[in-house]
């Protein structure tokens, strides 16, 4: 509980213990029945509770913006007390009974917004406190800041890493459960690269940074948190113009009803009297009409939403997109690195001129330049270090494969559109893979087999999506078509389109959104690098695996910290179940208070019941909307 919060409690209690007081002395007889002595006695009470909200009604007035909860809530109680005092009765109780639990309702709405908020914070309690740098011999903790490019900085067990960077001395074993909401473990060793936020678990380390503290991951992901709200959903803008024009509409509703009857029972029946009564019902319809529970527990329920997400390894740029994914009925993946996990090895040499060995020796000379995933499976199977020199006039073809100089021969290294493009007869390849055809001085050398690995988890993925009620799953890559069939049948992908340069992959995309209805979301899931033009396309762009990646984060909407598949159904189950609870407090709220102005109206409700459908349902809708914030056995 904050300051704010104390002394708006110690307000509260204050308030009703007078209010008690004065309520028994009343009773007693002890208290005068009416006159100043009293209307003085009672004013303490309502200043104490209702000061702050008279003022800002006040400076609504004064600025122009007058319809809001605070000039409701100031008419609907100076009004009571006007009545009292004109009818000389001298109840007071009612009118600041109205604005103390008005009161206890504000609280109980920061009190939750507090915890939601500090639940948020807990989750995403990544930012490091400091970092160390070693100063004659000693550890020196500075503000992480302060830590320029470049710098060396020790990290100890148990510690968090401050910055990104690269281990020069030392291995461990890293937590990245504050990332990607598992609690996996990952060895690292020297030359590796590591990010901040993760948590070193054994060894010490000795790091060369690589960014500066506003540049790193772990500041990205806050920024990218922090900012989440700033993007609002139709809902909520819906609730926001709602309320723009329900609050005047109640206003003159409610002075109509204090006009109007009494006003047509002067004119026909000639009978003047009942004025108090309908300005009565008209401030109750004031109390009764306050739109807080949807002012609040909308945007509190998109807030929540991605809190929870967060809590699990899914980063949610706002409310927007959360609103967005909870429609996903179309579910596009790009193969390499998100189906399948991008570790390519040569599986087989076919037909080659050359032995297997100086074949696999001309493909990894020719592809040193790239580091596509294919091109350092080359390398990796060549297993010795590239000498450059013997390299020259490298071009990348784009989607075909390269062309480069090596020893003094032309190579040509790629698919089957290279060779076409060349003119060169190539011999087709029956096995499953990526097939790099080889052309050695314009004559075909043979052809070398690469096989990717599908992700245990991706077959499961693809099960729960369709599950989460997802129609339509497509994989996407510019993989040979025979490649890209076995693994759509193996994982159970509806459509697959293979084959495919940067730019058919944003055409095939653009297909599917003029195919689907305006009512469906199409989401596309890809590693946010290369894939960037179509992730930025789609509806709603997915990053997979994007823990370092700068570019990912950038690109995408929805960004998931580890390359777990799975996490793209559990993202939009996320998304369903805040949509419910917004839509569940929509009803909810307009539902009461629909049915508590007709009551008021119509004389069957008083002022008691306006403060329930006030205070109570606002209440109500904030708790539920923080439930939110439960994701884990989504």
């Amino acid at each position: 509980m904050n300051k704010k919060q104390k002394k708006m409690l110690s307000r509260i209690l204050l308030s009703a213990i007078l209010l008690t007081a004065l309520y028994i002395l009343g009773r007693m007889e002890l208290l005068p029945a009416g006159g100043p002595v009293r209307f003085l006695a009672y004013m303490i009470p309502y200043g104490i509770i209702g000061y702050d909200i008279l003022l800002k009604a006040f400076k609504g007035i004064r600025n122009r913006q007058v319809f809001d909860e605070a000039f409701l809530m100031a008419v609907a109680t100076i009004g009571a007390i006007a009545l009292a005092l004109y009818s000389g009765s001298g109840d007071y109780t009612e009118a600041i009974a109205v604005m103390l639990f008005y009161q206890i309702g504000e609280w109980f709405q920061s009190y939750a917004v507090g915890k939601s908020r500090r639940n948020i914070s807990e989750l995403m309690d990544i930012r490091p406190d400091y970092a160390n740098i070693e100063q004659d011999g000693a550890l020196i903790k500075i503000d992480p800041d302060e830590v320029a490019i470049g710098s060396v900085i020790i990290i100890q067990p148990g510690e968090r890493i401050p910055l990104d960077g690269v281990i020069i001395e030392g291995s461990s074993v890293l937590n990245t459960a504050a990332l990607t909401g598992e609690s996996l473990p990952r060895d690292v060793k020297v030359d590796d690269e590591i990010i901040s936020g993760c948590i070193n678990e054994s060894g010490v380390l000795k790091v060369r940074t690589t960014k500066e503290f506003g540049d790193s991951t772990v500041s990205k992901i806050l920024d990218l948190v922090e900012n989440a709200t700033s993007r609002k959903s139709k809902s909520e803008d819906f609730i926001t113009k709602f309320a723009r024009v329900y609050t005047p509409a109640v206003v003159y509703a409610a002075l109509a009803l204090a006009i109007l009857p009494p006003f047509v029972n002067l004119l026909f029946l000639h009978n003047p009297a009942g004025w108090n009564t309908w300005v009565y019902r008209a401030l109750t319809f004031l109390v009764a009409s306050c739109p807080c529970a949807l002012v609040v527990s909308i945007p509190l329920s998109f807030f929540a939403g991605i809190g929870g997400a967060s809590k699990a390894g899914i980063l949610v740029k706002g409310s927007n997109y959360l609103e967005l994914l909870s429609k996903t009925k179309i579910v596009v993946f790009d193969k390499t690195g998100t189906l399948t996990q991008g570790v390519f090895e040569v599986s087989g040499v076919h037909h080659s001129v050359f032995s297997d060995e100086q074949l696999i020796e001309y493909a990894a000379m020719a592809e040193s330049a790239s580091s596509h995933p294919i091109s350092r499976s080359l390398q990796r199977a060549y297993g010795r270090k590239i000498d450059r020199s013997r390299v020259s006039d490298i071009r990348e073809i784009s989607g075909k494969g390269v062309t480069a100089q090596v020893d003094g021969h032309r190579v040509a290294a790629g698919n089957d559109k290279l060779m076409t493009s060349l003119g060169i007869r190539y011999i087709s390849c029956h096995s499953a893979g990526t097939i790099i055809h080889m052309a050695i001085d314009g004559n075909y050398a043979g052809h070398i087999v690469i096989s990717d690995v599908v992700k245990p988890q991706s077959k499961e993925a693809i099960t729960r999506l369709k599950a989460a009620g997802v129609r339509k799953t497509v994989m996407l890559t510019g993989d040979a078509q025979k490649a890209a069939d076995h693994v759509a049948e193996e994982l159970g992908v509806d459509q697959v389109y293979a084959q495919l340069l940067p730019a058919d992959k944003v055409r095939r995309v653009e297909e599917l959104l003029d195919q689907k209805s305006d009512r469906e979301t199409l989401a596309f899931a890809g590693d946010g690098i290369n894939d960037a033009p179509v992730l930025r396309r789609a509806d709603i762009g997915i990053a997979m695996g994007a823990m370092g990646s700068d570019a990912a984060i950038e690109a995408a909407d929805v960004v998931l910290m580890d390359d777990n598949p799975m996490q793209i159904a559990k993202a939009i189950r996320i998304a369903r179940k805040s949509l419910r609870i917004v839509y569940q407090n929509i009803v909810f709220a307009i539902g009461v208070k629909l049915l508590c102005l007709i009551l008021v109206a119509v004389g069957v409700a008083n002022m008691w019941l306006a403060v329930f459908a006030d205070v109570g349902v606002m209440v109500i809708a904030v708790f539920n909307a923080i439930r939110a914030l439960f994701v884990k056995n989504l």
